[in-house]
């Protein structure tokens, strides 16, 4: 049964190798887990998935082999039965279990259930007897049943069944949906470079033991500063306009990129950049940068990351007087070269879903520009960017 597992996980693009299925099976013959199906799908997760974003499909491929409905008779009654009935016979209460004996025992609801299966050969909506959503079968979902077992999808809110599958601990780790702020946290520490630099505030364990053993065992503390990440970003951020549509996105961006780098300076333009720059939008035609004085003010080694959907009339890139609030001299291109030829490690995030970018002719013209470092805003774009910014 597991070979065929092994398959169904390699069917849904997972990256699970032939020499983790033998670890799998080592535990497994090592008699590492109880008779649960719980307990095998934490170590088949902990041996099979080395990168917690494919967690989410792991659990969509576990689901649909184990509780798939045209599976079940083959699967559920093979093996997870009896685990199953090990596992509630030790979990639940003396008052659960004389609830379920009243009502005829466990082994007649599981017995009742596998001919279900073997009978019933379309969905079912409402009733009492087969297995479907929103009746009072002791089978389905979405219903109602002192007794039942709830077969995938969300719960009703009666909280009644014996026994849930398909309970989905993980979400959204597809590396093409929205990404949160956790998420994206793990993509940006692919960017990192740590250093130790400041005052001596930690104690160095290493140092501290082989000094005290060279001290006659006297104790001689070491210490060394703390270890910060040393690599240094500047985000130069897209606001307004189209971009409203992208805010919850760009500020979970933003969040995390200034929980991971220490040395983090940000500016903001709209659409294009172009011959200044602002820190604070309410005063932005008030207290404005001039971008010749961010050239000149940070280094060469400096990661520049522009965030913005790129999308404009294609005069705001590409022609002088194209801005839509003032009249600029100079191309916005002319300035994404500049900033691009200073600051080598460059890359430009995305928002906008990357199937649409072909019908944006502004996104088109600043690829061009910037030499196509452009990715998506999506788990795997973000781990692109990073470790191109990274070489």
């Amino acid at each position: 049964m597991l070979i065929d597992f092994f398959y169904s996980l390699r069917a849904a693009k997972l990256p699970v190798s032939v020499k983790e299925y033998l670890t799998l099976l080592e535990a497994l013959k090592a008699n590492v887990i109880a008779p649960s199906l719980d307990e095998f799908y934490y170590l088949a997760r902990i041996t099979l998935i080395k990168d917690e974003q494919y967690f989410d499909k792991f659990d969509q491929a576990f689901g649909a082999y184990f509780n798939g409905a045209a599976q079940a008779s083959e699967l559920a009654f093979d093996v997870p039965l009896d685990w199953l009935k090990k596992k509630l016979q030790r979990e639940l209460s003396p008052e659960e279990k004389a609830q379920i004996e009243a009502l005829g025992g466990l082994d007649k609801l599981m017995e009742r259930l596998k001919e279900l299966f073997d009978e019933q050969k379309e969905r079912h909506e409402g009733g009492s007897k087969w297995i479907g959503t929103g009746g009072t079968s002791p089978f389905g979902n979405g219903g109602y049943n002192p007794e039942g077992v709830r077969i995938g999808g969300d719960a009703a809110g009666n909280r009644t069944a014996v026994k849930v599958w398909d309970a989905r601990a993980y979400r959204d780790y597809d590396d093409q949906v929205e990404i949160g702020t956790r998420n994206i946290k793990v993509a940006l520490r692919r960017l990192r470079r740590f250093a130790r630099e400041g005052a001596a505030e930690e104690l160095d364990l290493p140092d501290t033991i082989r000094s005290t053993a060279a001290n006659a065992g006297w104790l001689d503390l070491k210490m060394v500063p703390e270890r910060h990440n040393k690599v240094k970003v500047l985000m130069l951020l897209d606001v307004g306009g189209s971009m409203d549509d992208h805010i919850k996105r760009t500020e979970e961006l933003f969040s995390a990129a200034k929980a991971e780098f220490k040395h983090l300076e940000f500016y903001y333009f709209h659409n294009c950049v172009y011959d200044f720059l602002w820190k604070n939008n309410r005063r932005r035609h008030a207290e404005r940068t001039p971008t010749w004085d961010v050239l000149h003010k940070f280094t060469p080694d400096y990661k520049l990351i522009f965030v913005g959907d790129a999308t404009m009339s294609p005069y705001e890139v590409l022609q002088p007087g194209g801005s839509v609030e003032y009249n600029n001299a100079e191309a916005g291109a002319v300035w994404l070269r500049r900033l691009a030829d200073h600051f080598p490690h460059y890359a430009w995030l995305n928002p906008e879903p990357e199937g649409l970018w072909a019908y944006r002719q502004s996104v088109s013209a600043i690829r061009e520009v910037l030499g196509h470092r452009m990715y998506p805003l999506t788990l795997a774009g973000l781990e692109s960017a990073m470790r191109m910014l990274s070489k």
